[in-house]
């Protein structure tokens, strides 16, 4: 899986070895002490697909699975990140998803993060890795959620949104006009109205639909959502609508959400900055940076500590 359209911090190694680079890594996990550094050295500058091929090195010349070395030998943070670095980008996602679930809480964060950004075509996969490793991924969300959170996590997990180009200017200004009906104009909120807009129609629809219904409400769709809904219900349309309209503005304001404030959110920024090291950390750096002023990686510097911090600094790709 190689970075798409090279929007990513993490590009392929030039003179990859991948014998060489598990070797480094036998030699890391040797004796009494773990050599965090040459693990980050390796593993945050190799693409995902050449990370695969150093696990299978490895498992060839030292008849052990490295993921399972790695997990044995490293602890907290620094541990989610390195394992999240060797898995497929769907196994990622189905692997955090399964996380979120388990447990006697929801993580609803996570849910909401992977299922409002990811496309029809990831989602199939992530749904068919769930199913071989773990079962039914929209039973373990069904039994795990309730009431319209829960039915608009399910229709997303359909992958059934239009992703064609196409426009209906008739439809666009119907579609807004019954969202306001909706919500604002009445007395309580018709939920179902906004999943079937927000779920199904394609983006380039939807930002017509956006501002339609700025026209007829005078307000934006995002402040008529905080205003109509509450909870995990308001954090799942927020998300969609902020994906459809930016994505990578999506992300960034989620990383600095993550690392605001007392404490750090560490499973959010784990999971993008493992997630998007790939595929559009550059996009999402400058993003971050037009949106607060400060750089991700100035601010990753100073809100982390030790081998967790320099590795989620490697993925940033500096400054």
């Amino acid at each position: 899986m190689a970075a798409i359209g090279n929007r990513g911090t993490v590009t392929e190694a030039a003179g990859f070895d991948p014998e060489a680079d598990a070797q480094k890594l036998r030699e890391a996990m040797k004796g009494a002490g773990t050599n965090e550094a040459t693990i980050t050295e390796v593993l945050a500058h190799r693409t995902i697909a050449q990370r695969q091929r150093i696990k299978e090195a490895y498992k060839q010349s030292v008849g052990k699975d490295l993921a399972d070395d790695l997990s044995s030998e490293l602890s907290g943070n620094f541990r989610s990140v390195v394992l999240g670095l060797l898995m497929l980008a769907p196994v990622y996602d189905a692997y955090e998803l399964k996380t979120a679930i388990r447990g006697a809480g929801t993580e609803e964060a996570c849910l909401i993060d992977i299922l409002a950004s990811r496309s029809n075509a990831e989602i199939r996969t992530i749904n068919a890795f769930y199913k071989k490793e773990y079962g039914s991924l929209e039973d373990a969300v069904s039994g795990d959620t309730s009431g319209m959170f829960k039915r608009v996590l399910v229709s997303l997990l359909t992958a059934g949104r239009d992703e064609s180009d196409k426009v209906d200017e008739a439809q666009a200004i119907l579609d807004a006009k019954e969202i306001y009906e909706a919500g604002e104009a009445r007395w309580g909120t018709d939920e179902v109205k906004f999943l079937t807009v927000l779920c199904v129609r394609n983006r380039v629809h939807l930002l017509r639909v956006f501002e339609e219904y700025q026209k007829i409400s005078g307000r934006d769709i995002e402040d008529s959502i905080k205003r109509e809904m509450s909870g995990c219900l308001e954090d799942v349309f927020l998300a969609i609508v902020k994906c459809l309209r930016n994505k990578h503005a999506f992300f960034a304001e989620r990383l600095y959400k993550s690392m605001k404030g007392l404490g750090t959110t560490d499973s959010v920024l784990i999971r993008i900055m493992v997630a998007r090291a790939e595929i559009d950390m550059l996009d999402i750096k400058a993003e971050f940076l037009k949106m607060y002023g400060k750089t991700l990686y100035s601010f990753i510097k100073g809100d982390t500590s030790g081998d967790y911090r320099k590795i989620l600094l490697e993925l940033c790709g500096g400054e």
